[in-house]
């Protein structure tokens, strides 16, 4: 059985290896937490923390990494089955240092190639992809062939029926240059209904860093719903009926890594809901604030009664 999906995410897995003291860099640290990481991943573990029917497609290693990655998303609650295994390429893994409350850098070991990067369309179950209800896909999986064509393929065969989000994701380390993501970034949008970045991942989308302007530039490719982040300035989102903003939620920030990818989830279960913006944008930035109070990503995934709690029990 292939249909029947709330989400089918695509995109990052690998070994989120994050350490144990906070404030001291990678050299001075002596222990660190394994947790599953990768943005498409994490986001696919956000929603079925909310009861939705998960699943990612993506590719590990074969190796114990691997393994670990297959056990932890059964442990929560995400569909595995079109999780590939590349017989040559290693489970990436990922460091980061933590300096709260706003310096957390990356350190991604993804080398010679990750294997997420090389789904081909023909690992594709696209009957599956068509079905899902909401369709996630990432710009990072644009960043490479063999998943650059996959990926287009994946959101051409939706073909703008039901939700299709794309993550504006960009990681300037894994392309040559902003240019050359924004060529296929602005063809991805072209199947997209939904698109959610940050000022930067907007810059890189639609050459547009006012909040406004890049959602006016992202509506205009044809997106239904533009979500652009605005740090501390909260979030802006803009449909065929509203603009709302909303301030974000205070938070002691533990590690801000995984806030976006529990803001995604949470974006997923809303629009699934059918809730109105307001009360998605509040949801989505109470989810993320929850992510950002904790060191883990995928652990720290909020449910629905945590994130009212931190609303004060109220949408």
């Amino acid at each position: 059985m292939t249909t029947g999906f709330d989400l089918v995410t695509m995109g990052r897995i690998g070994v989120d290896l994050y350490p144990l003291q906070t404030g001291v860099g990678l050299e001075d640290v002596t222990s660190f937490g394994k947790y599953l990481g990768g943005s498409a991943t994490n986001v696919a573990v956000a929603a079925a923390r909310y009861g939705r029917r998960s699943a990612v497609i993506t590719k590990t290693g074969d190796d114990p990494f691997g393994r670990y990655l297959h056990r932890a998303l059964a442990g929560f609650g995400v569909d595995d089955r079109f999780v590939g295994t590349s017989p040559r390429l290693p489970t990436p893994v990922t460091f980061c240092e933590v300096f709260p409350p706003d310096d957390f850098p990356l350190y991604f070991y993804r080398f010679p190639k990750a294997p997420d990067l090389d789904l081909a369309a023909g690992d594709l179950d696209f009957d599956a992809i068509r079905a899902a209800r909401v369709f996630w896909a990432t710009v990072t999986g644009l960043s490479q062939e063999p998943s650059r064509s996959a990926t287009l393929a994946a959101l051409e065969a939706r073909g703008r029926n039901g939700i299709t989000v794309l993550d504006l994701d960009y990681r300037p380390m894994f392309w040559d240059s902003r240019e050359q993501a924004r060529e296929w970034v602005g063809k991805a949008l072209e199947h997209a209904t939904v698109a959610v970045g940050n000022l930067d991942e907007c810059d890189t989308a639609v050459a547009v860093r006012e909040p406004r302007e890049a959602a006016k530039a992202l509506r205009d490719r044809g997106i239904s719903l533009a979500v652009v982040k605005q740090g501390p300035k909260g979030v802006l989102a803009v449909d065929d009926t509203s603009e709302v903003e909303v301030p974000p939620v205070p938070v002691e920030v533990v590690n801000g890594l995984g806030a976006g990818d529990a803001f995604g989830g949470a974006l997923v279960h809303g629009l699934l809901s059918g809730w109105g913006v307001e009360r998605i944008m509040r949801f989505a930035n109470a989810a993320g604030a929850h992510v950002a109070g904790e060191l883990a990503c995928s652990d720290a995934m909020p449910t629905e009664d945590q994130v009212l709690r931190r609303l004060g029990g109220t949408e």
